[in-house]
């Protein structure tokens, strides 16, 4: 036998409190056990032996004294360096079986592995055939509530094996089983005693522990009686010291998804219950900015369709008192020769009766220049504008909008080429305008026609003086200098400011920073709205670790890191939000399908989608990282007596 102890323990102390309340539970422990030895430590309850159990286990710390392992200073060790000897060395076998309950038995059987970064193929293959050794081979796709007291505990010894199990810390082994199924199990640790497995057993059963070979009695927190070193029944188990490894990160990712997937599945209430908050919050995302996004683009669409760089000029100054002023066709070249000038245009504008056959309509006649479409971005759908010949030369013709062809052509005949007359003129119509109402939402845009300035002043309107002049600018964001300039113009020429100048590009501008705005806001209270979500998150995560407490503590003593236990946890928080993230871009999309049904405009970008998932899955994150904090920091044994 080697003379090197495997667990050295030297006046080992454990006390529970402070000061006055301070109880000592261990009062001065020495105790040496060598490998591939079976030993029974015996004692009353509160005698102290489960304290002791856990200590040498490495799910507690002492209060005082030393304890090494395999030479190895234990009170050295960091949280994860005592994971891993705990992973690598130690096999647990607890009286309440310590399963966890959402796993098959299988997967309890898998876990230390899981922890030690063995394979999927590997670990599945060695647990079932510990399954298979333990007489439960038909038994590994059933959960712990669906095996008896016996399978159960036989699923927590394979467990135990799964990595070798060097040493196997039995705790009240046989405490919840009836006769037989204790026998059976004592027999099973007989059996792996002597195939090399150091055994520790804890019990108050002076009976069970005759089948050990070295029995010992505590009391008080001391050990009153030793029979002393036995011989080990077999060829004793070594091992190389253990490390914290790191199984791959994906590996690690793929096994914390499926874990948590069983969890979720656990409580599915408490689950749809808490995805409410985050589905919420994603769908007014998406509904809410993608009503904004269509407030903005029918702001675009408005300044495509009527052009963003352009002002007007109307007779009449801004004192409702001052003199009342006109406006010139000649004003219009006076404007026209200033910088960022593009085009300038007199607009004579009244209402008029039309007329073809026997088919009257009352609508609008601009007088206008062949700079009509040009200033007001007025493509043709048919036909051709009217030309500078036509306006030197006083020309009954027009251009009409689609409104007045349906009037006077409801039939659908072409108008090209027909004569209508305009308060009795007869005018040739030579064009069609494109319909600019089904753009801008409102069909009295097309209810116009336009004619030559030259024949409507004279021949139509019989006056020299505009209604206004329009002016197109190069670039729009100089509107604020042209202003100026026009206005100094034509003070100059009128001696006296007897005009208005409407900046249409300002007000645009104003109205885009409006919808701007618009949307911002409602991001802004669609984000609160996932905040109240992510809040929730936290919460039930809260609650999650503190009814999972036993399973974090049985998840510790198979092995599992701090960064293990954070994974788990964060990983189920960010699939919660995940999953809600999902069903809040199909209710968002939904929704906004809805309100486009009652005519709100409604435009759905990527950008949205990704930025609304994206802020569910950090919200996740961010506050599951608390109650993933909370589980990880939590000590093993204090996990453990959680019921």
């Amino acid at each position: 036998m080697s003379g090197h102890p495997l667990i050295s323990v030297r006046e080992v102390r454990r006390t529970y409190g402070e000061g006055a309340g301070a109880v000592d539970i261990l009062r001065g422990v020495n105790l040496d056990i060598h490998a591939g030895e079976f030993v029974a430590i015996m004692g009353a309850s509160g005698s102290g032996k489960s304290t002791l159990m856990n200590i040498l286990g490495l799910l507690d710390r002492p209060s005082g004294g030393s304890y090494h392992f395999e030479g190895r200073y234990t009170a050295r060790l960091s949280r994860d360096a005592l994971a891993a000897l705990r992973r690598e060395a130690f096999g647990f076998v607890f009286q309440q079986y310590n399963l966890i309950p959402t796993a098959t038995a299988l997967e309890n059987v898998e876990a230390p592995a899981v922890y030690a970064g063995a394979s999927p193929e590997v670990r599945s293959a060695r647990a079932a055939a510990l399954l298979d050794r333990l007489g439960l081979a038909e038994r590994g796709d059933h959960r712990p509530s669906e095996l008896s007291g016996g399978q159960q505990q036989r699923v927590s010894i394979a467990r135990a094996l799964i990595n070798g199990g060097r040493v196997i810390l039995a705790d009240e082994p046989t405490g919840a089983l009836d006769s037989r199924s204790g026998a059976e199990v004592m027999a099973l640790l007989a059996e792996l005693a002597g195939q090399g497995h150091t055994v520790i057993l804890i019990t108050h059963d002076a009976q069970v522990a005759e089948a050990a070979d070295r029995r010992i009695e505590i009391a008080d927190g001391l050990i009153v009686a030793d029979s002393g070193r036995a011989a080990p029944r077999g060829q004793a188990l070594t091992g190389t010291p253990a490390d914290d490894h790191n199984a791959p990160l994906m590996a690690d990712v793929g096994e914390a998804l499926k874990a948590a997937r069983r969890s979720l599945a656990a409580s599915p209430a408490r689950t749809a219950l808490t995805l409410l908050g985050i589905v919420i919050g994603v769908a007014a995302v998406i509904a809410l900015l993608g009503i904004g996004e269509g407030a903005r683009q029918t702001v675009m669409d408005q300044m495509e369709i009527f052009g963003t760089a352009r002002l007007y000029v109307e007779p009449g100054g801004e004192n409702p008192r001052g003199p009342g002023g006109v406006l010139t066709e000649q004003d219009a070249d006076y404007i026209r020769g200033l910088p960022n000038i593009r085009a300038t245009m007199p607009y004579l504008n009244g209402h008029v009766t039309v007329r073809y056959g026997n088919v009257d309509a009352l609508t609008t006649a601009t007088a206008v220049t062949t700079d009509y479409p040009l200033i007001l971005n007025w493509p043709m759908a048919a036909g051709h504008f009217f030309t500078k010949e036509d306006e030197r030369g006083l020309a009954a013709v027009a251009a009409i909008g689609t409104k007045v062809r349906e009037k006077l052509f409801p039939d659908g005949s072409d108008p090209l080429g027909k004569f209508i007359l305009v308060n009795n003129v007869p005018f040739q119509v030579v064009g069609v305008l494109a319909s600019k109402g089904a753009l801008s939402g409102n069909a009295d845009d097309d209810d116009t026609i336009a004619i030559p300035f030259s024949t409507g002043s004279q021949r139509i309107y019989g006056t020299p003086y505009v209604s206004w002049i329009s002016v197109l600018m190069d670039d729009a964001s100089k509107s604020d200098e042209t202003v100026k300039l026009i206005a100094n113009v034509l003070t100059d020429k009128h001696h006296i400011q007897d005009f208005t100048i409407f900046n249409k590009a300002a007000a645009v501008l104003a109205q885009s920073k409006t919808a701007d705005t618009m949307t911002l806001l409602l991001g802004f209270t669609a984000a609160i709205s996932l905040l109240v979500g992510g809040i929730g998150v936290m919460n039930i995560m809260l609650t999650t670790v503190s009814e999972r407490t036993r399973e974090i503590g049985i998840r510790m003593a198979t092995g599992a890191r701090t960064a293990d236990i954070m994974r788990q946890f964060l990983t189920e928080a960010v699939l919660l939000a995940g999953i809600g993230g999902v069903a809040g871009l199909v209710f968002g999309h939904l929704a906004g399908l809805g309100a486009a049904l009652i005519g709100t405009r409604v435009i759905f970008t990527l950008h949205a989608a990704i930025i609304a998932f994206a802020s569910a899955a950090i919200a996740g994150l961010v506050f599951g990282y608390m109650p993933a904090r909370r589980a990880a920091r939590l000590d093993p044994v204090v996990a453990l007596a959680r019921t």
